[in-house]
């Protein structure tokens, strides 16, 4: 579980991904990978979810492949039989947490208030996500937190390239998660040419 997170932390960026047909994760995968960013976290937003896991971890095998928005221990025994290497959660439902930590699953749920990250605590989790970052209070209020808990963070909601370097500069930010170099439109599309160019953008921030 440690070996995941600090591969993550090396990485420091992991893009949160909405697919609408699985038949175009490998490319997405392969486009990433060309960017420099050997990683993804493919959310269960869409019914294209599990199988875009599947063909992700099947023919892009260089890379980190997780699964996001995970609301439900359904999607969690999804995710893990699919082949996942960690999971995330927007918020913190302790029946996923649970069921993830009984299946040495790491996990990563999202917190929001110090009540939140005493549960995860509480449950040995070191890394918790914070979301929506920006709505939520940000660098400032991940900053208040940090200065009593002793976690990291995956901030994500509202990072782009105008404040990444602005919170990975924070010593408790791990990696932070985003969207804007895997727009839908530009999968869907398949303008992965473009995916590869704002990936390598993004990875120049994080240097």
């Amino acid at each position: 579980m440690n070996d995941i997170f600090e591969t993550i932390g090396r990485i420091k960026l992991v893009p949160v991904v909405r697919i609408e047909n699985a038949k175009d994760a490998p490319a997405l995968g392969n486009a990433l990978t060309e960017g420099g960013l050997p990683i993804a976290e493919i959310t269960f937003r869409t019914a294209a979810a599990e199988e875009a896991i599947k063909l992700m971890v099947k023919e892009n095998k260089d890379m980190l492949i997780g699964a996001g928005t995970v609301l439900t221990v359904e999607n969690a025994r999804k995710a893990i039989d699919a082949g996942v290497a960690f999971v995330v959660s927007p918020g913190f439902n302790p029946e996923v947490v649970d069921f993830c930590i009984s299946q040495g699953m790491p996990v990563t749920p999202g917190v929001t208030n110090p009540t939140q990250v005493e549960m995860g605590l509480s449950r040995g989790l070191k890394v918790l996500k914070f979301f929506p970052a920006e709505a939520a209070g940000g660098l400032k209020m991940i900053k208040s937190m940090g200065a009593v808990y002793d976690v990291k963070y995956m901030p994500t909601g509202g990072i782009n390239t105008s404040n990444l370097k602005e919170y990975l500069a924070y010593d408790k930010i791990l990696a932070c998660g985003g969207s804007w170099m895997v727009k839908a439109d530009l999968i869907a599309s398949g303008n992965f040419a473009e995916i590869t160019r704002l990936t390598k953008e993004a990875m120049e921030l994080t240097k």
